[in-house]
């Protein structure tokens, strides 16, 4: 009766040995460890490390590169007194409101609603076009658009042909040549986006809002819209932090010039890490930048009506 008693009790705090149910939930977990163990190695490791790094004196040559040394906040009261930081933080949200807020945003949206009523022909030409476009390398497109719109260039042979004055843009308007660029490039993500949340939207609701005399405007900033509000945060959120890190593009098409007309925060920090040798220095510039990602983010969840946030 006691040894019954004992078994029907579980196993006791007292005896040696692990619970069969925790040894089985370690055992379950094995095949992810080395997963775990690489995220680690290569994810977290790099981010420890240049979170250090802005803290420090850390060069490629000189008396930091021998002997670096903690600085504390020094690097980062470098940045905050320098004009030319404070320039690239300009053109940075420049860049990023003309090509991700505005551009992508509005083009793919106005893109997706055309779709609606397109053919099945059309619809899956353009999709076709537009996604070609987007799975593009950025080195890949960069190195297109600088082919077209260079001063020897696609565009100025078109404009030629017709008469027309020869055009320099990446010289003349380098930040909004990049834009355009980037608009072209990333529209197809703003596109997907969008289609996939209007399928959401009851079409009984629009015909209703038609029947009683709602013209198409009305009707999307009335009905569709706040239908689909949470999509366009979630996507104005995505895009604006991939637009905010977009470098390989713009490094191609202008290498940040003429004279850092079109210098964004990442061509920066790889100027002053790279370029320049400053390796702390570039890394606390990258994790300035890390912040403006992380506040323009909560901007946009803020924004996200409360029944989204649970």
């Amino acid at each position: 009766m006691k040894a019954a008693h004992l078994q029907a009790a579980g196993p006791q705090p007292g005896r040696r040995g692990l619970d069969p149910r925790r040894k089985r939930s370690w055992t379950r977990a094995l095949p992810v460890l080395p997963a775990v163990v690489l995220l680690l190695a290569f994810m977290a490791g790099p981010i420890i490390y240049s979170v250090y790094l802005a803290f420090t004196n850390r060069a490629l040559r000189g008396a930091g590169a021998a002997d670096p040394e903690f600085i504390g906040l020094g690097n980062f009261g470098q940045a905050f007194g320098s004009a030319q930081f404070w320039h690239s933080v300009l053109l940075t949200l420049a860049f990023t409101i003309v090509s991700a807020v505005i551009g992508q945003n509005i083009l793919g949206m106005l893109l997706a609603l055309l779709m609606r009523s397109a053919s099945r022909i059309t619809t899956t030409l353009t999709s076709a076009i537009i996604i070609g476009a987007w799975i593009l390398p950025e080195v890949v497109a960069g190195y297109l658009w600088y082919t077209f719109l260079g001063e020897k260039g696609s565009l100025n042979g078109v404009l030629g042909f017709f008469g027309l004055p020869a055009q320099d843009l990446l010289i003349s308007f380098p930040i909004l040549a990049v834009a355009f660029a980037n608009i072209w490039r990333g529209t197809a993500f703003s596109m997907l986006v969008y289609r996939a949340a209007l399928t959401q939207v009851p079409p009984e609701i629009g015909e209703s809002a038609q029947l009683d005399g709602a013209g198409a405007v009305r009707r999307f900033f009335s009905i569709t819209l706040p239908m689909i509000r949470r999509s366009v945060l979630t996507n104005l959120m995505l895009i604006t932090l991939q637009t905010l890190s977009v470098f390989g593009l713009i490094y191609v098409m202008t290498a940040g010039g003429p004279a850092g007309a079109s210098q964004t925060l990442p061509l920066f920090m790889y100027e002053q890490a790279f370029s320049f040798g400053q390796l702390g220095y570039g890394a606390a510039v990258a994790l300035l930048l890390l912040v403006i990602g992380a506040i323009a983010s909560l901007v946009y969840l803020r924004l996200l009506p409360k029944e989204d946030k649970s």
